[in-house]
């Protein structure tokens, strides 16, 4: 690898504000040496109205290609989340390339949502301190007075099927139900239905094929609750830390912050998400190669 110290200053200088590929090329390299396996990291933005979708699965592919990986996979990941379906296409992507066929994950920061589903593909995840995880229930933007609000699949289910069975239980007036009733959609109630079981299945077979893979489909159903429903978060965006993933079942490798290997993890993080939140919007790369992808900003 060519000396960049060697390199006119003005030269290092754009490198460094530009963030370019050359000032975290290094540090793929020393994380190799950590791990004793290849690390390619997969970012999307928290800035740009980006998510995990499936065209992401054929990026890492390309860069997974160029690869060796006969001594396993790491795979760096921080993102707000995504598709559930693009989420189970790199599972498998990751085990089809991986020479061990299993595949580590690193969460730097956050891996929320359709990226924890990625992490449950994996044999371990490697988080520091203050790692998180989030929830997987599917999300749903409906849209009131012309404005979008979030709502969580799992809420507005329950909600109908409470008011359903209230109605059903009344002996008087059921005119105040049938009128909010009206506000509900039963072919939508259906489908949310179906996207709570799609998450729930990708979830629990990501885990019966990966760290939890002696364990029945029902029990790991049930020690992974707290991921499956608002129930115990509360919220949707709540963190998820390692102890609470720990209780959950998931084999965690806990890195303390003063060790060398999270330090150079952290340096990793920080510039690359530095440069998902600046440059561009989503970005896979390996020690040799480098993909990105660009959108707009999220209007103020």
């Amino acid at each position: 690898m060519p000396d960049s110290s060697m390199d006119p200053v003005i030269s290092r200088v754009f490198t460094e504000r530009s963030q370019t590929h050359e000032t975290r090329r290094e540090l793929f390299g020393d994380l190799e040496l950590q791990l004793g396996r290849p690390v390619v990291s997969f970012f999307t933005s928290f800035v740009y109205p980006v998510g995990i979708e499936d065209t992401d699965a054929d990026m890492l592919e390309g860069v997974l290609q160029k690869t060796d990986l006969s001594s396993g996979l790491a795979l760096m990941i921080s993102s707000p989340g995504g598709d559930g379906l693009a989420a189970e296409r790199i599972i498998n992507v990751c085990r089809s390339y991986s020479g061990t066929s299993d595949y580590w994950a690193i969460v730097p920061g956050k891996a929320k949502s359709a990226a924890t589903l990625i992490c449950f593909g994996a044999s371990e995840i490697i988080m520091g301190v203050n790692s998180e995880l989030g929830p997987v229930d599917p999300q749903v933007v409906v849209s009131e007075g012309g404005e979008a609000k979030w709502f969580s699949a799992y809420n507005v289910v329950e909600s109908y099927d409470n008011l359903f069975g209230r109605a059903v239980a009344e002996n008087g007036r059921l005119e105040p139900y049938l009128q909010q009733l009206a506000n509900y959609d039963e072919r939508e109630i259906a489908e949310l239905r179906r996207q709570l079981e799609l998450s729930e299945d990708i979830a629990v077979r990501a885990l019966s094929e990966s760290m939890l893979k002696n364990k029945p489909e029902d029990k790991i159903k049930e020690s992974i609750e707290l991921f499956l429903t608002p129930k115990g978060t509360k919220v949707h965006g709540r963190p998820i830390y390692r102890g609470d993933a720990k209780d959950c079942g998931l084999r965690i490798q806990e890195v303390k912050p003063k060790e060398r290997l999270w330090e150079l993890i952290y340096e990793l993080y920080i510039r690359t998400n530095e440069y998902v939140s600046k440059n561009v919007a989503k970005c896979i790369e390996s020690k040799s190669h480098s993909f990105q992808a660009t959108a707009r900003k999220r209007e103020q």
